[in-house]
């Protein structure tokens, strides 16, 4: 059997409340679903967002700060208090999480990538379930929007490192649709899309949530990505974890962007 290495990407918004607070109640039921998941024989790899937004939740603050030096700082908090949080639930369930933090710096070249596909390998081979996230808080760039670009694309670059099966983005729509759906009550989604090109991009405008940084586009960017590498990516709502179950077993419960496979 193949080692069916899955990547899930959670993001801000499906993480937390629109106040910025940490959601228990969702973020418990994902961290046991993808223990489930592990236990199935699945290999499980989380590339969680949501550090600058926990971080602003934790201290107080009433909005998401501008200045880069307030963002590294919500994010050195924010960071600690996710890995806390990981950490204790999936041990719940008999899991180990180790955290790897990652800039564009380590995986500009091929002795780099090979390093970070080295120790993602070693923990997925004993079971270890890494949890991966971009590191606001030394790598000012992506802060300013000159890194890897959000962690859409991070968990694109990770899922083709590994050479994933699949990619699975959570966030907080059910799908790309024809328009943009929270102003088009009559917008329809769209279930499969074969190949990503200018109509379907025209589809995809505005940020999704005003807790992250990414929105549709970046999730386009990021299929794209793993599409060229013949890798299948799901965008799908993240409001019920267990839409994952679904998935794995090969049912789309969002929008599916297939993968181009060799002849």
């Amino acid at each position: 059997m193949a080692d069916n290495k899955v990547v899930v990407k959670v993001g801000t918004s499906t993480l937390t409340y629109e106040n910025g607070k940490i959601n228990y109640r969702r973020i418990e039921k994902l961290c046991k679903v993808l223990a489930d998941l592990q236990n199935q024989g699945k290999k499980i790899l989380l590339v969680s967002s949501g550090a600058i937004g926990i971080g602003v939740g934790k201290t107080g603050l009433k909005q998401r700060p501008v200045k880069t030096k307030e963002k590294q700082a919500m994010a050195a908090v924010g960071q600690c208090e996710l890995m806390f949080m990981y950490d204790k639930l999936f041990g719940e369930y008999n899991h180990t999480v180790a955290q790897i933090l990652l800039t564009k710096y380590a995986v500009q070249t091929k002795q780099k990538r090979q390093n970070v596909i080295n120790a993602i390998d070693t923990l997925l081979d004993m079971d270890i379930i890494p949890i991966i996230n971009e590191n606001d808080t030394v790598a000012i760039d992506e802060l300013e929007g000159q890194n890897i670009g959000d962690n859409d694309m991070l968990s694109a670059i990770v899922a083709k490192l590994i050479s994933a099966d699949k990619l699975i983005i959570l966030t907080d729509i059910d799908g790309l649709y024809d328009k943009n759906p929270k102003t088009h009550p009559e917008a329809e989604k769209i279930e499969v899309v074969e190949k990503i090109d200018d109509n379907i991009l025209s589809m995809a405008k505005g940020s999704g949530s005003n807790r992250g940084t990414g929105g549709m586009i970046t999730k386009l960017a990021a299929a794209s990505y793993v599409n060229e590498a013949g890798i299948d990516c799901y965008v799908v709502n993240g409001e019920n974890p267990s839409v994952l179950y679904y998935i794995c077993d090969g049912i789309n419960k969002g929008t599916l962007f297939k993968g181009k496979k060799s002849n």
